[in-house]
Order: structure tokens, then sequence, then C-alpha cells
């Protein structure tokens, strides 16, 4: 058979990591490398973290796993947690950031039903978004890459330009259910939506009574050097999508909702088999035990901070290969100047100088360490990221 044992949908690289220690993958012949990638952006105490592998063991030989028939001391006591800080009235927990965006969209259809008001089923969506790879996430972007070969795809979104407010508030009709967006996108180029736009998302529903659900799985948790990406803005949503970082790399997701917006979620309405079972919910509390220690968000910032410094001495010593720096915290791109390729570049790091990003759309590549990162791990990517730029050679141009 000319198939391999796992199903060839990844272009796997040479890296083949077989321990973490803290910032660094070690591959299977003991090459090491600095993990500025984090598993993207879901490592966020790093590898090996002691509190998050205790809590994760104890409760291993504990309890792993009963069916969601019973009740759940752990789940409650997560979900109490994220609710006393965040905007949320309720959270539904998943096993992955695609399941809590499925969520969230079948709670946004069931609000307006619950209203009387099933016609209004439509989310409007942004241009060079990502949502996961469901049918259903990935009805909800434009990009051809995740779409094609997939049709028919699920009804129901209607595609803007990102950060174009009077292009989104044109798209509201009859049949608008409420808006589904980024605050930070990711994959699409770490572009973060200005403060015009999302506020004026937040304006316009409020005055068509419709849904603001923002898909924070990338940049929110304490990535942008906030719990929640929202906080820059000074504004709430009424449904959020969260994953990645809320395990630190165990398997976790979550969509948080108001009561109002979530009313019309009753028993029946939606469920799943593993999401909010013991396991997951003391990987959970482990991760914001570390997170909401006092200093904690203070030290992302800082660190955010340091790293934009650094690049933005760097860029111009190479100001032939990189154009400009974008993102917020520590979810950080740079974006590459033709021709030069992001993602032959990440290749380049990764292989030759042992430094792991991560590429992204529109010629970035993604920059997303641990959130525990010092100062030494600054120097030491710079370092990488130095001699990659001088030693990268560009495709010629065409």
């Amino acid at each position: 058979m000319a198939i391999t044992p796992l199903m060839p949908v990844y272009p796997r690289c040479g890296v083949r990591p077989v321990r973490g220690e803290g910032c660094h993958l070690i591959g299977e012949r003991g090459e090491r490398y600095l993990d500025f990638a984090a598993g993207i952006a879901v490592n966020a105490l790093g590898h090996g973290h002691p509190h998050l592998t205790r809590a994760i063991q104890e409760q291993a030989a504990t309890l792993m796993h009963v069916s969601n028939l019973y009740g759940s001391p752990q789940g409650e006591a997560l979900a109490q947690r994220i609710v006393d800080n965040s905007f949320a009235d309720t959270v539904f927990f998943t096993n992955s950031g695609v399941e809590a965006i499925e969520c969230a969209i079948k709670t946004a259809r069931r609000y307006h039903y619950a209203n009387g008001n099933p016609q209004r089923h439509k989310l409007i969506t942004f241009k060079n978004a990502f949502h996961g790879r469901s049918l259903g996430a990935i009805s909800a972007t434009d990009q051809p890459k995740m779409r094609d070969g997939f049709e028919p795809l699920l009804p129901g979104f209607t595609y803007v330009a990102f950060n174009d407010l009077a292009g989104a508030l044109a798209a509201i009709d009859d049949e608008t259910a409420g808006f589904l967006v980024e605050t930070v996108q990711g994959e699409g180029g770490m572009t973060a939506g200005t403060p015009e736009f999302i506020q004026g998302l937040r304006k316009a529903c409020d005055e068509h009574g419709l849904l603001l659900i923002l898909d924070e799985i990338q940049c929110g948790y304490g990535r942008t050097g906030k719990m929640w990406a929202y906080e820059h803005y000074g504004i709430t949503p009424d449904i959020l999508t969260a994953a990645k970082g809320i395990g630190g790399g165990f398997p976790l997701g979550a969509c948080l909702a108001t009561e109002e917006a979530a009313k019309g979620m009753v028993v029946g309405t939606h469920g799943s088999t593993y999401g909010g079972n013991p396991l997951g919910m003391a990987a959970g509390q482990a991760i914001l035990d570390v997170m909401l220690e006092p200093g904690f968000l203070d030290h992302v910032t800082k660190m955010g901070e340091r790293l934009r410094a650094a690049f933005e001495q760097l860029i111009p010593n190479h100001d032939h290969l990189f154009e400009e720096i974008r993102g917020k915290g520590l979810m950080l791109g740079i974006k590459m100047k033709e021709p030069a390729v992001s993602r032959d570049f990440v290749a380049h790091l990764r292989d030759n100088h042992g430094l792991l990003t991560v590429a992204a759309g529109e010629n970035v590549f993604r920059v997303l360490p641990p959130l525990v990162i010092g100062e030494e791990h600054i120097a030491e990517c710079i370092e990488k990221l130095s001699a990659g730029a001088r030693s990268y050679t560009p495709p010629a141009a065409a």
C-alpha cells in the first residue's frame, strides 16, 4: 500500500519531537529546537510544566472519565472559575476549538429560534478567517484551500473583508443572526481587529438584535497579554470560543455565552462524549492556577513588548526580507517581502537554525512562544532569527 498508516493530510516535516523541556523541544536524534510555535499557541506553559503535569497525573489516577449523564463537580468548578474571569454566564466544554465553533454556531441559531425568529440563521464572517476544519467551520470561511472538494457546505454564511465595518454593516439583512469574527486573525495573517471595527460590530449587534461571536481560540487565554483579547477593545461578546491555551496541551476547548445568548441551548440540544471530563477539567484548573497568579499576564505583556522591540531592531538589518510586525502580546507575526516566502523561511529556520515558528496567510510567519518565556529565550530567538535571515536565499522573482 502506498498510503501511510497516518492519513497523509498534514505536510509533516523532518522534525520528530520525543520530549519537551520548558520552551524547547528535543527530537528523536537528540537535536534541540527553540519552540516559538508552541503547538500553534497551545503550550501556554511550555513543555513539562510541573503543576500541569502533576494535575493530570493525579486526576488520571483518580477518575478519568464518566458520562455526562452524571453530575460533574469537576466541570462545575472550572466553569464557575471561567465565568468569574470573563463576560460569560455559562460554559460548554469541548475537546477542541472547532467543536467550540460548532457549539457557538448552534447557540446563535437556537437563540433566534427560541425568540421566534428561526429565519435569522445567517452569520456574517470574514475573509481570511480560520475557524477550524469541520464542515460547519469551513463553511464559515471563504478560503478555497479549506473548502475545495468538500462542497456542498453548510448554508448560512456571508463573507466580508476583515476590518471593513461598512461592508459588515451593509451585509446585515432580515436573515442575519450575528457576526462570527476572530478578535485577532491568526492563520489569516496575524491581523488584529481595529478598535473601530470590533466596537462597531458590537454596536451593530446591539442596534439590530444580533449576536457577536468572538473566535478567541488562538488569541484568547492570555496570549495577547490579557485574559481575553476582547478586553483590549472595551467591549464584551455574547458568545466566545476558546481552546489551545485553555488546556496547555491537553485537548480542551470551550464555548462561553451570556445567559441571554444561551437561552435556546436546553436539554437535548447539544452534547459531547468527552467534553468536560474530569481529566480535561483537571488540566484546565492547573492552567488557570498559573495564569491567574498575580503578575502572570503582566509578564506576558512585558515579554511581548520585549520581543516586538527586538524584532523592530532586527528588521532594518534585513529590510529586503521583512516588511512589518503584526499582532498583540505574544501573538506576533512578521510579514515578509516578496520574493521571500514565509512558508519557506519557516522551514529554513527550523531545518538550519533550530527555531520553530509557523507560517500564516498574507506571507506572514507567526511567532507564538510559550507564555512563560524569559529574556534568555528572546535573546536565543533573535540570535537564531538573525542567523536565519543572513543565510536565507529567497527564490528568484517571477
